[in-house]
């Protein structure tokens, strides 16, 4: 289905729903949102206070909710009129005290008088429904919510300001005047009339490709700045593999023990540097066992460098050089492509002559001593961004979405090019033309389908 987006004086009012809109737990306060037509109506039945259905806009009511004569919590009450609210529709926000109890029986106390529960992201679906955001805002929502670095909130954040969806409407403008200068000639065909000039329609789109080009060359790092670097700690038993995670993460996160073995699953820990998270993920040792559950430790190991954008290979430099592990470490590379591979010296304080690994190892550490731990952090931001921009304050592309739709448009700007230089039939052109233009509106929401408006707003959380 399309979807043009409503204006301000044409809201698409629905069914009051209700969802508590702060996290569950015990707290100073939570909110619970109600949203839609008879939303305030519905509200003032349960509150005891002024009469909400006569009060102002952007006005706040202290009063009581009540089930029939017992009071259930004493409130305030906030009042937001269509269409000046967060989904463009009537809006209630009840402020009552924290506590998992007094708020579900807040909640239910609403939902008795007839408003519906709140299905996941509903209240920012219907903000885009009715114009209040684009698609890709309702989106930077959801990551904005969900973020867990510093640089992530800031890229989520340029999104929400519309930075994303100014760049493509200004893409969709310049193909709909190509796609105007292609179509008016076919209109007058028969009069031999020549509207579209060959050269100047070329270069438009050639420049379009060239903007278009810039914008995805920013996908993969604002894929790590949203998603966080996936690192993953390798290498053979007791190499300092554990030691190293909790030598960067402060704390001890994974068991140390002079025991071969002792990791036997994948450990993940949440770590933060410069505003960008790195999942830390500490793998069992790689080796050969007859221990079942060890050799299922080093089958997800072997599984995890496969999904990681940094693999971190650590050599125990207090042990004799071990010619199969030079040979793992020299073709580690090329057992994965296009990762980041950072090979590290441990327990250098107590090392032997490097004799043949000298010329692999990146770096030499001592994780339990802290030799070169901060020298280390910056090698692994550099290794795995290879000296990419990572300015939040441009605009980058987060989402896989995003990207793929990016590039089916230049697929179809492309095609479009051999066709005007192939001396194709307008109509032809015209039809690679209106493709990258529905691409770049399942952007930006003006082309939209039930199944994607489901994916996108079943990331939410209930409540927002």
């Amino acid at each position: 289905m399309s979807n043009s987006n409503s204006t301000s004086q044409n809201i698409h009012q629905q069914e009051a729903i209700a969802a508590i809109a702060t996290p569950v737990g015990e707290g100073g306060i939570s909110v619970i949102r109600i949203s839609g037509r008879d939303a305030i109506e519905k509200a003032t039945t349960v509150f005891r206070g002024k009469n909400l259905s006569k009060v102002a806009s952007h006005t706040v009511h202290f009063g009581n909710i009540m089930r029939g004569d017992q009071k259930v919590d004493e409130v305030l009450a906030t009042v937001f009129r269509s269409p000046r609210s967060y989904t463009g529709e009537d809006t209630i926000e009840i402020s009552c005290h924290g506590g998992v109890l007094v708020t579900q029986e807040v909640l239910e106390t609403i939902l008795a008088v007839g408003v519906r529960s709140a299905e996941p992201g509903e209240f920012t679906q219907r903000a885009f429904l009715n114009g209040k955001l684009e698609l890709s805002q309702a989106e930077a929502v959801a990551d904005l919510i969900h973020a867990k670095s510093r640089k992530a909130v800031e890229a989520a954040q340029q999104q929400l300001d519309g930075n994303l969806g100014s760049h493509v409407r200004a893409f969709r403008q310049q193909i709909i005047d190509a796609t105007a200068m292609v179509e008016l000639e076919l209109d007058f065909i028969e009069e031999d009339v020549e509207f579209a000039s060959k050269p100047q329609l070329i270069k438009l789109l050639h420049d379009l490709n060239s903007e278009i080009d810039l914008l995805l060359a920013t996908y993969e790092t604002g894929r790590l700045v949203k998603n966080g670097i996936r690192t993953v700690f390798a290498g053979k038993p007791n190499a300092g593999k554990s030691t190293l995670l909790n030598a960067l993460m402060g704390r001890e996160r994974a068991i140390v023990s002079d025991i071969a073995g002792t990791t036997r699953d994948v450990i993940d820990a949440d770590w933060s540097l410069d505003g960008l998270l790195f999942t830390l993920t500490d793998t069992a040792g790689l080796r050969e066992t007859v221990d079942q559950i060890e050799a299922e430790g080093v089958r997800r190991s072997e599984a995890a460098m496969q999904e990681a954008d940094l693999i971190v290979y650590m050599v125990d430099l207090s042990q004799p050089e071990d010619a199969t592990e030079i040979e793992t470490i020299s073709k580690l590379r090329n057992r994965f492509p296009g990762k980041s591979v950072l090979i590290l010296g441990n327990k250098i304080d107590k090392s032997r002559a490097e004799g043949n690994l000298g010329t692999l190892i990146d770096l030499s550490i001592s994780a339990t001593n802290g030799t070169a731990i901060e020298e280390l952090k910056q090698r692994m931001k550099i290794a795995v961004l290879q000296n990419r921009d990572i300015d939040t304050s441009g605009l980058l592309v987060t989402s896989s979405r995003h990207r793929d739709a990016l590039e089916k448009t230049r697929t179809h700007i492309t095609d479009a090019l051999l066709a005007i230089e192939s001396g194709v039939s307008g109509d032809f052109i015209s039809i690679d033309l209106r493709g990258a233009l529905h691409e770049l509106g399942t952007i930006t929401g003006e082309i939209t389908t039930e199944d994607l408006l489901d994916s996108i707003f079943s990331r939410f959380c209930i409540g927002k």
